[in-house]
């Protein structure tokens, strides 16, 4: 495999002049900002807001960095991790020409980017498993070809895909490689990071919605060499992730003991409902999971999935979910939820025996 970047860059990006802000022009102190046009007095809100971010979130960056093992040049951050997944398709695909591979039943945000973008989708249906296919994916690769994603562990399956599978591709693949790892946090097998100094085409997406609780503040992340960075950097809105965004961010990696501690509870937990369930008549199959949620195949998904909407107990219907017939994805949750839904679930197989 001959990896060459800029022949995949569409013409219209390698000669795109970037959108060239008034905090990105500046660099060093002042004590006056004339330059941007905001409002000197103030905002009604306080905390600094009357002020644009830094546009390259370089201290969230060199925090991130720090502790990931890798260089700030390295990290996009993004709008949660759809940003990075919607730029991926701008940079590198030609609406109406080019496609993309997926891996059903995967991430539906893939197809959704794919279907805004123009740009066509070959899916290569998982194995009845939940693995990768690796000789179906090889096989359907053509001249059109520019991404290929990968979610691991993978919405809605759970499971972590084979790690050797995912570097043939790289290997074989001369197009980019996307491996979805926001739920890595649960695994126990280490993040693709580590593979980046090797494979020049892969990207990493990792998000703090999940593990780290910063779901309502929307900022994922892209790991990958700092020349696939600096072209999403050059496609990207200027302002992309918000002042409050990045300062929650980087008051929260003061928390990283805290958060392995909710990781621990909640793998524990899923051990815990995993074997719970699994005693219930109305459940057939738990599958093994290496996120913070299980699929579990039932007697009757739309039925229970109805009923414990009455309960006030809301989980995810996978039931017209190609290999996911008959199964619902359930959130591990905290211990008095997880007893909750439990509860409701054999009340449900009583009444329905």
């Amino acid at each position: 495999m001959t990896f060459d970047l800029q022949s995949l860059v569409r013409k219209n990006v390698r000669s795109l002049k970037p959108y060239s802000s008034a905090r990105s022009e500046f660099e060093g102190s002042a004590e006056v900002f004339l330059d941007a046009n905001e409002n000197a007095f103030g905002s009604p809100a306080g905390f600094g807001l009357n002020r644009y971010p830094d546009p390259l979130q370089r201290e969230l960056k060199d925090r991130i960095a720090a502790m990931k093992g890798v260089s700030p040049s390295q990290i996009f951050v993004g709008n949660g991790s759809d940003e990075a997944i919607d730029l991926l398709f701008r940079i590198f695909c030609e609406p109406g020409r080019d496609e993309v591979i997926t891996c059903p039943p995967t991430y539906g945000m893939y197809r959704v980017s794919a279907d805004i973008n123009d740009v066509g989708v070959r899916e290569i249906r998982l194995t009845y498993d939940f693995q990768l296919d690796v000789p179906a994916i090889l096989a359907a690769i053509s001249a059109s070809t520019k991404l290929i994603f990968i979610c691991s562990p993978n919405n809605p399956t759970g499971n972590l895909m084979s790690r050797g599978s995912v570097l043939e591709i790289a290997r074989e693949f001369d197009g980019i490689v996307v491996v979805d790892e926001a739920y890595i946090d649960f695994a126990d097998e280490p993040s693709m990071i580590a593979e980046l100094s090797e494979q020049p085409n892969l990207v990493v997406l990792q998000t703090f919605s999940k593990a780290w609780g910063m779901a309502g503040v929307r900022v994922g992340l892209a790991f990958a060499s700092s020349e696939i960075i600096d072209l999403i950097n050059r496609v990207k809105p200027p302002y992309n992730v918000s002042g409050v965004a990045q300062q929650a961010v980087i008051d929260a990696l003061d928390g990283e003991a805290t958060v392995n501690a909710w990781i621990d509870a909640a793998k524990a937990e899923r051990l815990r409902l995993e074997n719970s369930l699994i005693g219930l008549d109305i459940v057939q199959r738990v599958y093994p999971s290496d996120a913070n949620f299980l699929l579990v195949k039932v007697d009757d998904a739309n039925a229970i999935y109805q009923y414990l909407i009455e309960e006030k107990i809301v989980v995810r219907n996978r039931n017209n979910v190609e290999l996911c017939e008959g199964c619902l994805r359930i959130t591990v949750g905290t211990p008095e939820e997880n007893e909750r839904l439990l509860a409701a679930s054999v009340r449900f197989g009583i009444s329905d025996s």
